[in-house]
């Protein structure tokens, strides 16, 4: 059975989730759609990029992981294929993919060149339907397209080392259900440039010293509970993709409030750590 993954800015107010995985059922006939989200801001390629990157490793081999996130082709905005460790991404070559491949080489890359058998009258969604059936029947990716190096970068999403090597200027790329603030260092970068030098983290009027291994370390336990500095404690951690993320333990924006909300922090806005 083929699985096939979907994330989309669709949303699902409209009918355009429905019509993909209808041209998917009439394409292949075994089949196993997975959503990993439609609710991808519009056009917001550093979200995609981010969820796409956390999910796509739990799935098993063979995979293919449509991704359609300002996907209309254009000559600057072509549609590719990647093999990457025995699974497929179909989406266009808009950036997004090197924010999924940033530190990995993908196995294969093509640039697809299947929209002249329609005299270019097809949508994306159907191209990347015929991409996904002919992967599933084993089609090897080259007969989709022609073999490229190199995807479309997105370099102003990639975070700023200073000169004197003593700050990195990172920005929001993320805030997640919980409005927990996720950010582009990585912890490989922090560790990099800190070369285990104290640090303060700067988010707009929020200072951080301490960056905690998860949630519950933040809290002392051997305290009493009435004791303890709990709910509303503002924490900085590395998720488990290996990013900086600054967080309030047990938020939630629509009562407490959360990281995002409590911190003024919204995509795109600066995150600094000076050493």
């Amino acid at each position: 059975m083929a699985i096939i993954t979907l994330t989309t800015d669709y949303g699902n107010k409209d009918y355009s989730v429905s019509s993909l995985k209808a041209k998917l059922i009439s394409e292949i006939d075994d089949i196993n759609i997975v959503d990993i989200t439609h609710d991808i801001s519009p056009f917001n390629l550093a979200e995609a990029g981010y969820v796409l990157e956390g999910a796509f490793s739990e799935f098993p081999k063979g995979t293919i992981h449509i991704l359609s996130v300002d996907s209309e082709l254009t000559p600057e905005n072509k549609h590719i294929a990647i093999m990457y460790d025995g699974s497929f991404f179909i989406g266009a070559d808009n950036g997004v993919f090197s924010l999924i491949f940033r530190d990995i080489k993908p196995d294969q890359i093509v640039d697809i060149n299947l929209h002249s058998n329609y005299n270019y009258d097809i949508s994306a969604d159907e191209l990347f339907v015929k991409v996904a059936s002919h992967v599933n029947r084993s089609g090897p990716l080259n007969v989709v397209g022609s073999e490229i190096d190199t995807i479309k970068e997105i370099t102003n999403l990639r975070p700023v080392i200073n000169k004197e090597m003593n700050q990195i200027i990172g920005s929001v790329i993320y805030i997640d259900n919980y409005g927990n603030v996720v950010t582009n260092i990585t912890e490989k970068l922090f560790k990099e440039i800190s070369k285990t030098r104290p640090f303060t983290i700067n988010a707009r009027n929020v200072k951080f010293s301490k960056i905690h291994k998860n949630y519950s370390d933040a809290i002392d336990f051997n305290l009493e509970k009435k004791d303890r500095e709990e709910d509303g404690k503002k924490i900085a951690l590395f998720n488990n993709l290996g990013y900086l993320q600054l967080s309030v333990y047990r938020s939630n924006p629509q009562t407490v409030g959360s990281a995002s909300t409590l911190f003024g922090l919204n995509y795109r806005d600066a995150v600094s750590v000076y050493f």
